[in-house]
C-alpha cells in the first residue's frame, strides 16, 4: 500500500499532524519508541499561556485557543484546560524585569501588579524577604496534555489512520515519485513523508537527502517536591522567579520544581543531572521556605529549538515531498492545534487564513541564510 502520508514520531506534533491528515487521506503514524509520546510530550510542564516565547509563537498560542476551549465534537470527553493563573515574583534586585512581564499584557491575556503580600498570601511559601514585587497572570491554565494526545491519537484512528510503534526509520529514499521508508523491522511507501520527529528531525532529514535545519535539542531539568504539611497545592499558582529561569508549579498533590535549565545536547533519551537537581534544590530552599528531606521523582526533557526559536513547518525547498513539523521549543503542546491543521493545510495546497499568517514565518526557506 502507498500511503497519502507518513509521520515519522508519535509525540504531540506527530499524532496531532496524524489526526489533521487523517481527513484528507490515509496515514501512517511511526514512533521509534514503544509507546507513544515518551519523549517531550511525556515530559512537558504542561502550562498554558499566551504570554510566552517570540511574538509569532505567542500569535500561534493565541489562534490555538479556540481549540482548546472548544474542541471537535467527540474529540474528548473532559476539558483540556483548567485554571491555575501565573504568579511571577522578583527580588529587589530583579524587581525591574517585571516591567518586561507587564509589557506583555493584552485585552485577552491581561497581567496585573500585585502587593508582595498579595503574593505571599498566594504561595504561603514564599520568602517574603525576597519578594520585593509581583505580577499575576490569570488567564494561565493546565493542560491536559495525556488527554490532549491520546485524543489526537484515537481521533485519528477513528478516520482510518494506522500507528505503529517500535519502528525506527533508518532509511529514507525516493523512487519513481514516491517515498521508500525502511525501519527496523519492516518498509513502507508513501506520497509524503511528515517530519515530526523532535529532537531527531535533523537526523530523519539527513536521512532523506535533506539540508538541515539547525535543530538543537536543549535539556530541562525537572524534580517533584512535597508541599508544606497543611497547604492544599492544588490551589496554589504556578510561580515564575524573575530574574532566572526557574518555576515551580501544583503537580498530582505535590510541586513540580524546575530551574529553567537549557543546555545544548545531542538528541537522546535524557535524563536529570544529578548536580542540577542538586543545585535546584539549594535554590528553592533559599527562595523559599520549604525544606527538601527528599525528591519524589527527577526527570529530564529535550526541547528543540532554531536559531530563532520559532517553529519549522513547511515542505523542504530542494527535497520532494518532504514536509518539516519540527523545533517547537518548550511550546510544542500549546501551538499543536494550530501547527496541525497548517500541516494539512499546506499539504492540500489550501489558501486559508493560518497559511496567509503563518506559512512564510514557519517556513524552513527562512533559516537558509542563518545556515550558510
Amino acid at each position: 500500500m502507498i500511503y497519502d502520508f507518513l509521520v515519522i514520531g508519535g509525540g504531540m506534533a506527530g499524532a496531532s499532524a496524524a489526526y489533521e491528515l487523517s481527513a484528507q487521506g490515509s496515514v501512517l503514524l511511526l514512533e521509534a519508541e514503544d509507546v507513544t509520546g515518551y519523549h517531550a510530550t511525556g515530559r512537558s510542564a504542561a502550562l498554558f499561556t499566551r504570554n510566552y516565547g517570540p511574538d509569532t509563537v505567542r500569535a500561534i498560542n493565541a489562534a490555538s485557543v479556540a481549540f482548546f476551549v472548544s474542541p471537535p465534537l467527540g474529540f474528548c470527553d473532559t476539558p483540556l484546560l483548567s485554571a491555575r493563573g501565573c504568579l511571577t515574583v522578583a527580588s529587589s534586585d530583579t524587581a525591574g524585569a517585571l516591567d518586561a512581564v507587564l509589557a506583555l499584557s493584552t485585552a485577552d491575556a491581561e497581567i496585573v501588579e500585585i502587593t508582595p503580600q498579595e503574593a505571599c498570601a498566594m504561595v504561603p511559601f514564599l520568602q517574603s524577604s525576597h519578594v520585593a514585587r509581583a505580577v499575576f497572570e490569570a488567564g494561565v491554565t493546565d493542560i491536559d496534555v495525556a488527554t490532549l494526545h491520546l485524543s489526537y491519537l484515537k481521533g485519528a484512528k477513528a478516520r482510518g489512520a494506522i500507528v505503529q510503534t517500535r519502528q525506527r526509520v533508518t532509511a529514507l529514499a525516493r523512487k519513481a515519485g514516491c517515498w521508500q521508508v525502511t525501519t527496523s523491522q519492516d518498509s513502507f511507501q508513501a506520497k509524503i513523508v511528515i517530519n515530526a520527529a523532535g529532537a531527531w528531525a535533523d537526523v530523519v532529514g539527513a536521512l532523506a537527502g535533506a539540508r538541515p535545519v539547525g535543530m538543537v535539542p536543549k535539556r530541562r531539568t525537572a524534580i517533584i517536591i512535597d508541599g508544606p504539611d497543611g497547604l492544599d497545592c492544588a490551589r496554589i499558582p504556578a510561580v515564575d522567579f524573575a530574574g532566572s529561569d526557574a518555576y515551580m508549579k501544583p503537580e498530582a498533590g505535590k510541586l513540580m520544581a524546575s530551574p529553567g535549565d537549557a543546555t545544548p545536547v545531542e538528541p537522546h533519551d535524557a535524563w536529570a543531572n544529578e548536580m542540577d537537581i542538586a543545585v535546584l534544590a539549594d535554590w528553592i530552599m533559599q527562595r523559599t521556605t520549604l525544606e527538601i528531606t527528599g525528591i519524589t521523582h527527577s526527570w529530564a526533557g529535550l526541547r528543540s529549538f532554531v536559531v530563532d526559536g520559532v517553529p519549522v513547518v513547511g515542505f523542504d525547498a530542494t527535497v520532494p515531498d518532504f514536509f518539516w513539523l519540527a523545533g517547537q521549543g518548550g511550546y510544542g503542546i500549546m501551538m499543536a492545534p494550530v501547527l496541525a491543521m497548517l500541516t494539512a493545510d499546506l499539504c492540500s495546497n489550501a489558501a486559508t487564513p493560518l497559511t496567509a499568517q503563518f506559512a512564510q514565518a514557519l517556513s524552513p526557506q527562512r533559516l537558509r541564510p542563518s545556515l550558510e
